[in-house]
C-alpha cells in the first residue's frame, strides 16, 4: 500500500464548475435508501438474488433511468442495464455499476451506491453525448446468500456462466433455474447476456471500502490496486451422538468439541501468516438440543490472501489440521471446495487515469489491495477493470449501521466524472 498526492493536473477538456456534486452526491446516497426498503425480511435489509423484492428494486431503478435518457433492459439472470448512448451508434462501450442484491441484515450502500453513483455521474453530463457509450449494470447477484455461490451476475455479463449453477437449490429447496423462470425470465438465454469484449473499453465499479483504512488515514477514497483471492470450503466432524449425562467424559466422540479445537487453530495459523485471513463464519450442531451430545457438526472455512500460493498452501494446512484434530479425537472429516477465486489486479491503465483525476480534484491517492470479492474482479476478464473505494465511517460494512459520509460521495462523484472526462478526450 502507499499514498501518493500530487499537485493539481489542470485540463482543458473539463468543465465541473457548473456541476452541482453536493446535491448529486445527496440524492445518490437518499436512493440507496430508497433501494433499503425492499427486503425479504420486516425490520431488516435482506435482499437475495431474484427474490420478490428486487421486482420493486428494477422498478425504481428504471424510472431513475429513463429519467437520464437510457434505454433499460434486462438480461436474462436478472441483471438491469441502463444504455446512455454516445456520439454515434458503434460507439465504444465503458461500463459503470455494481450489485444490488445483499447479505442477511444488511446496510443500505453495500452494492447500491455503487449503480446510484453510476447514475449520478451520467446525470451531471447534464445531456452531453461522449466519444463512447455509457452503460450501468445493477447486477442482480454478488454476495452468494441465496444460492450458496457468488457472481451470477458478473459471470453471465463475462460470459463465464456455468450450466451447473442453475441446478443449486436455496433453503425452500427452489433451483436458480427455477428463481431464474418465476422472476419471468428464460435460462436458455444467459449465453446471450455476454457482453463482446472488442466493444468493451473498461469497467468502473464504486464501493464502500468495508473496512477501517480510510477512515484510520482521514482519507475519503482509495485506488484499489488488485483483489485477494479466495477458498471457500464446506467442512463437516462426525462423532457420536448420546445423552449428556449419562456418557462419561472419556467415552464422548464429541464432534463440536472438535470442531471448537480446530477452530482455535484456524485462528492461530491466520495469524501467523502476513496478509491471511482465515474465518469460520457458519457453524451447525447436530442434533442441536441441549442435552445431547453433538454428534455432527456442519462449518464453513473462508481463506483469503494477495498472493493465490500462500492461499493454497494456507488452505491444505487448515484441512491437514482439521484431520489431526479428527483422528486424535476418534472423529470422521469430510470437507468439500464450494468456491475459489484467484486474486485479481486491477487495471493499471484505469488507476493511472483515476489517480490524475483524484490529484486534479485535490484528493490525495491512496493505493491499497480488496480483501473482499467484488464483480470487478470478475469483469476483469471481459475488459480492463478496477474499483474506486469510498471511507466506510467506523469500518462497517454488511451491517444494517454501515454509513457513507456526503462528502465523500461528493469526493467519488468528483473523481468520477474527471476521470469520464479522460476517457472521453482519449476516445474522441
Amino acid at each position: 500500500m502507499s499514498c501518493d498526492q500530487g499537485s493539481t493536473l489542470p485540463d482543458p477538456t473539463m468543465s465541473l464548475s457548473d456541476v452541482n456534486f453536493s446535491k448529486l452526491a445527496l440524492e445518490a446516497l437518499e436512493r440507496c435508501r430508497v433501494l433499503a426498503r425492499f427486503s425479504e425480511e420486516p425490520g431488516r435489509l435482506t435482499r437475495t438474488f431474484l427474490s420478490p423484492p428486487m421486482r420493486a428494486v428494477h422498478e425504481s431503478l428504471t424510472g431513475w433511468m429513463r429519467e437520464l435518457g437510457m434505454a433499460v433492459r434486462t438480461d436474462a439472470v436478472g441483471n438491469l442495464i441502463g444504455h446512455y448512448p454516445g456520439h454515434s451508434p458503434d460507439a465504444p462501450l465503458f461500463l459503470l455499476g455494481s450489485h444490488v442484491d445483499t447479505v442477511r441484515d444488511a446496510g443500505a450502500y453495500d452494492g447500491p451506491l455503487g449503480v446510484t453513483l453510476a447514475l449520478a455521474l451520467i446525470k451531471g453530463l447534464g445531456g452531453k453525448r461522449l466519444p463512447l457509450a455509457l452503460e450501468v449494470i445493477a447486477f442482480s447477484e454478488e454476495e452468494g446468500v441465496r444460492f450458496g455461490m457468488p457472481f451470477l451476475g458478473s459471470k453471465a455479463v463475462t460470459g463465464q456462466f456455468e450450466p451447473d449453477p442453475l441446478r443449486l437449490k436455496d433453503a425452500q429447496g427452489q433451483t436458480v433455474e427455477e428463481a431464474i423462470r418465476a422472476f419471468g425470465l428464460e435460462p436458455a438465454h444467459i449465453p446471450q447476456a455476454a457482453y463482446n469484449p472488442a466493444q468493451v473499453k473498461g469497467f468502473l465499479e464504486f464501493h464502500i471500502e468495508q473496512g477501517p483504512v480510510l477512515e484510520a488515514l482521514g482519507y475519503p477514497l482509495g485506488l484499489v490496486e488488485g483483489i485477494v483471492g479466495q477458498s471457500r470450503l464446506e467442512v463437516a466432524f462426525r462423532g457420536q451422538a448420546g445423552h449428556a449425562g449419562t456418557t462419561p467424559m472419556h467415552l464422548r466422540k464429541d464432534a463440536l468439541a472438535g470442531a471448537a479445537e480446530w477452530m482455535v487453530l484456524v485462528e492461530r495459523e491466520a495469524r501467523e501468516e502476513q496478509g491471511l485471513v482465515a474465518t469460520v463464519g457458519m457453524i451447525t450442531a447436530l442434533p442441536g438440543a441441549a442435552n445431547v451430545i453433538p454428534g455432527e457438526v456442519q462449518m464453513s472455512l473462508d481463506v483469503r490472501h494477495p498472493y493465490d500460493e500462500v492461499r493454497s498452501l494456507a488452505v491444505a494446512n487448515l484441512v491437514t489440521r482439521a484431520q489431526q484434530v479428527a483422528q486424535r479425537r476418534g472423529l470422521e472429516l469430510d470437507y468439500r471446495t464450494l468456491y475459489e477465486q484467484a486474486a485479481v489486479p486491477c487495471d493499471p491503465e484505469l488507476n493511472e487515469r483515476l489517480a490524475l483525476s483524484a490529484q486534479a480534484q485535490g484528493y490525495p491517492v491512496h493505493r491499497m489491495v480488496s480483501g473482499a470479492g467484488h464483480d470487478a474482479m470478475i469483469m476483469s476478464a471481459l475488459c480492463p477493470s478496477t474499483l474506486l473505494f469510498l471511507r466506510s465511517p467506523g469500518g462497517l460494512s454488511h451491517h444494517p449501521e454501515e454509513s457513507v459520509w456526503p462528502q465523500d460521495a461528493e469526493a467519488a462523484l468528483r473523481v468520477g466524472l474527471d476521470f469520464l472526462h479522460r476517457l472521453a478526450a482519449e476516445a474522441g
